[in-house]
């Protein structure tokens, strides 16, 4: 019975993309600059001593980031175990975003530019916000510009609470953020607003639109809560998991994974939170296949929680514990199963602002009949997704080229 694992550690670039320049990013370097801050003595929080990573080590994380970026993470041994595959991978889809790069792995590229909300202030059309005011029969909205969404829940947390007029705000991404307190204003209520917002943006081509519900009860303590929803345009075109969930291929979608994809090729929805809680998720998912089953999982809190809030301290601990836990997936793996961890985008905490980064991502492999080693860096995340097409016996994708078997 044939099982793939993917796992995608949310925004674990390696090294800037050659175009990284048009995107604002030349130079950046998220795992890069993390391990240089720890290998330093400056990733703040007191914490001291090299990044500590040896199991993704021996799986090729090191290799792939010198392939790269021509340098592997300073402080770490880079050497992989002699049964180790691993590659680099460069994005061909326009953008830096969750939605281009978890479609383009899955063998779907997004070459026409998503929409933009550009200004950094009044970002969002006034007459968009009007029709979302009036058929909800709101009293207004507040923010309107580009923000992180911590911040900007301390800002107007406490107006929100008062008005009941919900925070709208947006990014270098093409999305429409919606803030409200999940109690005070309800978080169907939320739920429903964007909902209607995600047909009024359709024609604007904006990947997605997110409800953020928060809690807390004064600007110090507001907190997003774990009830996030992503509300996303549907993939242009058929999918690997189209394919994978057609020919009864069981598509297991563990935290956002089917948000993303619009619930499109999910055979599975789990809902799970933080790098615990989707762990444990993904391995009894993984436990309980009976068919041929994919687990692909999306753990977003390095993104989250770490990278957009510039935590470099966090986001070391945050890998490190990731780590740490990793033994337990391999010792579950049988010999034919075939595991693919990678990123999506970068998210360089050392870097200005609190947007994506345009790098290469790694892609480390196990089993599936693959040849250990050096697999290069490849010119699409999409052989990820031909990999997985060849992995369980269906025909070849449009795009992407499957990494090399044993001979």
């Amino acid at each position: 019975m044939a099982r793939a694992i993917v796992w995608v550690l949310d925004s674990l670039g390696i090294g800037a993309l050659p175009d990284a320049a048009d995107y604002g990013d030349a130079g950046a370097d998220t795992l890069g600059h993390i391990a240089a801050r720890c290998a330093e003595g400056r990733a703040e929080q007191g914490r001291s001593g090299p990044l500590r990573i040896p199991n993704l080590l021996a799986l090729g994380l090191g290799e792939a980031a010198r392939l790269a970026s021509g340098r592997a993470p300073a402080g770490c041994d880079a050497s992989a175990a002699p049964e180790a595959l691993w590659a680099a991978a460069r994005e061909r889809s326009c953008g830096k975003d969750t939605t281009s790069g978890h479609w383009e792995m899955a063998g779907l590229p997004t070459t026409t530019p998503w929409g933009l909300f550009e200004g950094a202030t009044d970002s969002i059309p006034t007459d968009l916000l009007e029709a979302l005011r009036q058929a909800h029969g709101l009293p207004g909205w507040l923010g309107n510009g580009h923000a992180s969404g911590t911040e900007i829940l301390r800002a107007l947390g406490d107006e929100h609470r008062r008005s009941g007029k919900p925070i709208v705000y947006t990014s270098a991404d093409s999305v429409l953020q919606i803030a409200a307190h999940e109690t005070d204003f309800g978080l169907e209520r939320l739920y429903a607003l964007c909902a209607s917002a995600r047909r009024m943006v359709d024609a604007l081509r904006i990947g997605r639109v997110i409800a953020r519900p928060f809690a807390g009860d004064a600007a110090a303590n507001y907190r997003r809560t774990a009830n996030r929803r992503d509300f996303s345009m549907p993939p242009h075109g058929p999918t690997v998991l189209d394919a994978l969930d057609g020919a009864g291929v069981r598509v297991v979608g563990v935290g956002k994974i089917a948000d993303i994809f619009a619930h499109r090729g999910i055979t599975e929805d789990v809902h799970a939170h933080g790098i615990d809680g989707l762990f444990d998720a993904s391995l009894a998912a993984l436990e309980r296949a009976t068919q041929p089953t994919l687990v692909f999982t999306n753990f977003v809190d390095f993104d989250s929680e770490y990278g957009h809030r510039r935590d470099v301290a966090g986001y070391a601990a945050a890998l490190e514990h990731f780590d740490a836990r990793l033994p337990e997936l391999l010792a579950r793996l049988r010999a034919d199963d075939l595991l693919v961890l990678c990123a999506d985008h970068g998210n360089d905490p050392t870097w200005p602002g609190s947007d994506h980064t345009r790098e290469h991502i790694p892609v480390l492999l196990r089993g599936g009949g693959l040849r250990p080693g050096n697999h290069g860096l490849r010119t699409s995340f999409a052989d990820i997704g031909q990999t997985l097409a060849r992995h369980f016996g269906l025909p070849p994708l449009a795009c992407g080229t499957a990494f090399e078997r044993l001979s």
